[in-house]
């Protein structure tokens, strides 16, 4: 597994999404997509749902699913935001989610609407600590 993206550089919620927020001409954007942890965890990614480009959530919403052949998990929005962008190369190269899961294997792009949501995210140590504790 290599990491595109150093994961201490990023935001963490305790459902296993990753974040990282970045300053766009429009204001804040995040990136979105799923921990290395939760990619062992699921093991042998089958599938992937993607949100549509334009919809919009608040914390803690569905925007998608991932299957495999384990188990079928929820993937929750972690801030409030509409989508501006989705991997969609990424239900075709699964194994993007376990080789790359911090870089190439964004599920997608979010303008933030409202960044209040990012003070409940955890750094990258404590979401280690958290996943030691399951």
């Amino acid at each position: 597994m290599r990491f595109g993206v150093n994961p201490d550089d990023l935001l963490f919620c305790d459902t296993h999404e990753w974040v990282r927020v970045e300053e766009a001409a429009n204001g804040k954007q995040a990136t979105i997509g799923i921990s290395a942890f939760a990619v062992e965890q699921l093991n042998d990614v089958v599938y992937l749902e993607l949100p549509s480009v334009g919809a919009s959530f608040e914390v803690g919403a569905e925007f998608g699913v991932v299957e495999s052949v384990k188990a079928v998990s929820s993937l929750y929005c972690p801030i409030v935001g509409e989508v501006i962008e989705v991997n969609s190369e990424l239900p075709d190269k699964l194994e993007t989610l376990s080789e790359d899961p911090y870089g190439g294997g964004w599920i997608i792009k979010v303008k933030i609407t409202d960044d209040s949501g990012l003070s409940a995210l955890m750094n990258h140590q404590a979401y280690q600590e958290t996943c030691a504790g399951e």
